[in-house]
């Protein structure tokens, strides 16, 4: 196959011939199943909540226990990201539990609600890098500094004057109902911390769940959000999305590099998109794609 990509004089290939080839490639990945991300997000799930008893009862050590908490905390929201687009299962097929439960299950130290997610992601994809209905449009930002500074500030007390994008989205499709689950979750874990805090565990709820939730809620807008998509200012199928070459990689970059793949076929699992994207990047710098030398 590689070979006879190779010699294929992509300038004479028409859009449509472009199409079928590029259709036929997405659909070998999107057919293969993706049990290294449920295994991923049950087993990150089980460590992060195992960090808790052993810590309490003086097993591991607090300052071992805070970094593993905080690459479980970030490492939480991919796994629900693929089962946001089916990907384990669609409606009415029998793995569809499995879909749903690895959705709600992974997203338990990231403190989200799966389906408030689900429904305010597919907004994104339907309208990314539109200012008026891309949920995400408000994490860009006209460069690196200028991001972190934006998400410091967003995450003080005071920056609650506008009204936020994703209920928007929620109200604008219906699934206004989902609120109520967000908002549970919310005060639950709240609760959870002041509770910890008043039995005398204040510094280990702050270092194995606050603390880490908030490094992650930098560094997964930044990664899944900005960098995929700076500077957001085209629209269209092969233009709203771009590659990158991560100072991190692949993995330290929770697999974005690829992130137009992605956009591109939502479904092909997230730990086939590179080489799912080696396989098409001729057709889509044929497309016009900003591979950004990827």
């Amino acid at each position: 196959m590689g070979q006879v990509m190779q010699d294929i004089n992509w300038d004479e290939m028409t859009d449509e011939q472009l199409d079928v080839m590029e259709r036929k490639i997405a659909a070998r990945y999107m057919k293969i199943f993706p049990l290294g991300i449920i295994i991923w997000g049950f087993a990150n799930t089980l460590i992060w909540l195992s960090l808790w008893p052993l810590v309490f009862m003086d097993i591991l050590s607090l300052w071992i226990a805070f970094p593993i908490a905080v690459l479980n905390v970030t490492l939480a929201y991919l796994p629900s990201h693929d089962a946001q687009h089916s990907i384990i299962a669609r409606k009415g097929q029998k793995l569809r539990w499995l879909n749903e439960l690895l959705g709600h299950v992974s997203l338990i130290p990231f403190v989200a609600p799966f389906r408030y997610l689900r429904y305010t992601h597919f907004e994104h994809h339907n309208h990314a890098n539109d200012p008026v209905l891309d949920p995400d449009f408000d994490v860009h930002a006209k460069d690196r500094a200028e991001f972190f500074k934006q998400a410091i500030l967003s995450r003080q007390p005071a920056n609650g004057t506008k009204k936020d994008r994703y209920v928007e989205a929620l109200e604008r499709t219906g699934n206004s109902h989902v609120m109520l689950e967000a908002a549970l979750i919310r005060v639950s874990y709240m609760l959870i911390l002041y509770g910890l805090a008043w039995s005398g565990y204040a510094i280990e709820a702050a270092l194995l769940w606050w603390l880490p939730l908030q490094l992650a809620q930098v560094y997964i807008p930044y990664y899944l959000s900005w960098k995929p998509h700076h500077p957001a200012e085209e629209m269209g199928r092969y233009r709203d999305t771009a590659s990158f070459k991560s100072h991190l990689g692949n993995i330290g970059s929770s697999g974005m590099q690829y992130h137009v793949v992605h956009h591109l076929y939502p479904r092909i699992p997230l730990m086939h998109t590179p080489a799912a994207f080696r396989e098409l990047r001729p057709i889509l710098l044929a497309r016009g794609c900003d591979l950004r030398g990827l």
